[in-house]
């Protein structure tokens, strides 16, 4: 490479990094072509979860089957909740696929770009990638759980029906929240690092508001409207409609939530994040 050829690409990384003018267009298009870069850093991820684990991807089967057990015990044989016409374990875990995605995927989106230090400081990038490639490493654990699903559905002879097409629907709107709120999150995280630290108090205290553990229709009916405020309650709904069917309803305000909530999050996150990742090498 000549030395003019040199200088114009310092040219355009500088453009890139400070240059306030640098244009959407030209982020999306760079964006597209470090697509390797996004394979690469999932592939990286999925191998270092399972391959540095004592029970490796077996881990990723135990969890929900344990989570499955202790809410199936606590909310529907102590508690006593009622389940319908479905078996409670299927309930338990049609509620759990999509919230399990959700918080890991906020945890690992909100620490992607704390993560990747050494790649951040020294090569350009778009850092949109990060988070995103976070996200889509959760897939896999949300397959795995999809499998045990299937499990259970067989095991109590229960056959979804045309309703269970919908769940790329649902899923999407899984995604599009946590991407949303974890790019927040991530930009916040570089400033102050503590903020890893409060997402998993966060989720965790948003198990057991959430209905995940049982059906909404547990909540007094004077209630729902203001329970429906959660957006993550017409995502975890929808998937039971999806998959369960029969009695489950889906409680329409809960799911506009839930579709306003994701729109809000994602767009302004996207934003938010693209203009803030100037400073990430400075800050990091």
């Amino acid at each position: 490479m000549t030395d003019e050829a040199g200088h114009t690409h310092t040219a355009r990384l500088s453009s890139v990094t400070i240059d306030t003018s640098y244009s959407a267009s030209q982020y999306w298009r760079d964006f597209i072509s470090f697509r390797e870069l996004i394979f690469f850093l999932v592939w990286r991820d999925i191998v270092t979860r399972y391959k540095q684990s004592f029970l490796g991807i077996s881990w990723s089967v135990f969890r929900p089957v344990l989570t499955v057990g202790m809410m199936t015990i606590i909310f529907g044989y102590l508690a006593k909740f009622p389940a319908g016409d479905v078996p409670y374990p299927a309930l338990v875990l049609a509620g759990l696929m999509p919230w399990q995605f959700f918080t890991s995927s906020l945890q690992s989106s909100t620490t992607s770009v704390t993560g990747a230090t050494a790649l951040v400081q020294r090569v350009y990038f778009p850092r949109l990638i990060l988070p995103f490639a976070s996200i889509m490493v959760n897939l896999v654990d949300f397959l795995i759980t999809s499998v045990i699903m299937a499990g259970i559905l067989i095991w109590y002879k229960f056959i979804p029906d045309w309703r269970l097409f919908t769940i790329p629907f649902f899923m999407l709107l899984a995604v599009g929240a946590s991407l949303g709120i974890g790019l927040w999150l991530s930009v916040f995280n570089v400033r102050f690092r503590d903020i890893k630290d409060i997402v998993p108090i966060i989720t965790q205290i948003g198990t057991y508001v959430s209905p995940v553990g049982y059906s909404v229709s547990v909540v007094p009916e004077k209630y729902q409207l203001l329970y429906s405020l959660n957006p993550m309650v017409g995502i975890i709904d929808g998937f039971r409609w999806a998959i369960l069917g029969g009695e489950h309803h889906i409680f329409m305000p809960a799911l506009i939530v839930s579709v306003v909530f994701t729109l809000a999050t994602f767009s302004s996150g996207v934003w938010f994040f693209t203009r803030a990742e100037r400073t990430f090498p400075d800050v990091i």
